[in-house]
């Protein structure tokens, strides 16, 4: 049990966070959750995945509108067992699903307040994971195929989700240094040194 350990990430979109926790995951052997989460808390709780899908890292009066949205027909007299599908019980949810892993093996969780749901776990690091601006845009502009002023839109609209769902549900700022154990800028060393860096710090504060 205490041979386990978590590596919890934050990530600005086009910062290459994914790409440096998936060859994270592969250099230590570990697993490496992001989007899974959404099929594992659906499949344990019996609940739709789109719901959960809907209500990704958003707080719950954004979700309240997604979900007015996509299910015109849902109200709040309509939904049953006290507002089952609000926002903050997907989250307790999904907050469950990342205990239970983190107690069963060592692994990476991606966004979603990970590092908040496990903080009473000494066994974790906490990155974020940041780049400049142009750099992010042109990223974006070629993975998603955009124009320079959608995916600067794109970006804005992502950092403002996120930051908005992390600063929410953790009374802490997402991004801010102090909120995790190390701050990133990824072009610095690319993606295999950031990997290669977190993995020193890995080894340094978890004795790995």
């Amino acid at each position: 049990m205490e041979a386990h350990y978590v590596i919890n990430i934050g990530r600005q979109l086009g910062s290459g966070g994914r790409a440096i926790g998936e060859k994270l995951s592969e250099s230590l052997g570990i697993s490496y959750y992001d989007k899974e989460l959404i099929n594992l808390a659906s499949q344990e709780s019996g609940l739709c995945k789109e719901f959960f899908e809907k209500a990704d890292e958003q707080t719950s009066s954004s979700f309240s509108r997604a979900i007015g949205m996509r299910f015109p027909f849902l109200n709040v007299e309509a939904i049953p067992t006290n507002d089952l599908l609000s926002n903050d019980m997907l989250f307790k949810i999904q907050s469950d699903v990342i205990q239970r892993l983190a107690k069963e093996h060592s692994c990476i969780f991606v966004g979603r307040c990970a590092d908040y749901i496990l903080r009473d776990n000494p066994r974790c690091l906490n990155v974020f994971i940041h780049a400049p601006m142009e750099f992010r845009i042109a990223q974006v502009m070629k993975k998603q195929s955009l124009t320079e002023e959608k995916a600067l839109s794109l970006i804005e609209k992502t950092d403002k989700k996120r930051a908005s769902y992390y600063n929410y549900y953790t009374n802490k700022t997402w991004g801010m240094s102090s909120s995790y154990h190390l701050s990133l800028d990824s072009t610095v060393f690319g993606i295999e040194g950031s990997v290669d860096y977190i993995k020193q710090m890995v080894r340094r504060k978890l004795g790995v």
